[in-house]
């Protein structure tokens, strides 16, 4: 049974942090705990597998970002470490991840995100990033996003959903 305090900690951060100099102890005052306790059942929390991460949602769009490109790339398995390291040091990559290969019709294990204001200076920084990485004589597929969805972090429900062997 989850601890009635922790519940509304998890309540209180799954719609974002406050954007103030210390979020947590916004978050505190709001609960009636000191930022210590906030932070303190934060640890816990994470520790115990209910809180996975806590990461910045940028909105990319309303920034100016408007081509978003998907690089897929079919790296050799002993690469993907290496090569995925080199790839994540360039300041325009914004994610990059190795995923499996879901057999011959998509053969890509290796993934890079970037995020420019126009298809060409994406398209000229991929190809920074081919040549600086020697990249080009891996399989890849440049994926350009056609729909923005939205974005948000996890939802937390306030009672488990039951399940009733019956159907």
């Amino acid at each position: 049974m989850m601890d009635p305090l922790d519940r509304r900690l998890l309540e209180a951060i799954q719609q974002g942090l406050p954007l103030t100099a210390r979020p947590y102890a916004a978050i505190a005052r709001q609960l009636a705990m000191s930022e210590a306790e906030v932070l303190r059942r934060m640890v816990m929390l994470k520790r115990q597998g209910l809180i996975k991460r806590l990461g910045v949602i940028v909105r990319h769009r309303p920034l100016g970002y408007s081509a978003n490109a998907m690089i897929v790339l079919d790296v050799p398995d002993q690469l993907v470490a290496q090569i995925g390291g080199h790839i994540s040091r360039f300041s325009f990559v914004s994610l990059c991840y190795r995923r499996p290969r879901c057999g011959e019709q998509w053969p890509y294990n290796l993934y890079c995100m970037i995020h420019g204001k126009s298809r060409g200076k994406v398209l000229q920084q991929f190809e920074q990033l081919s040549e600086s990485c020697g990249l080009t004589a891996f399989p890849r597929e440049v994926l350009f996003s056609r729909h923005c969805f939205k974005q948000r972090g996890a939802l937390y429900r306030a009672s488990p959903v039951q399940r009733h062997a019956d159907g």
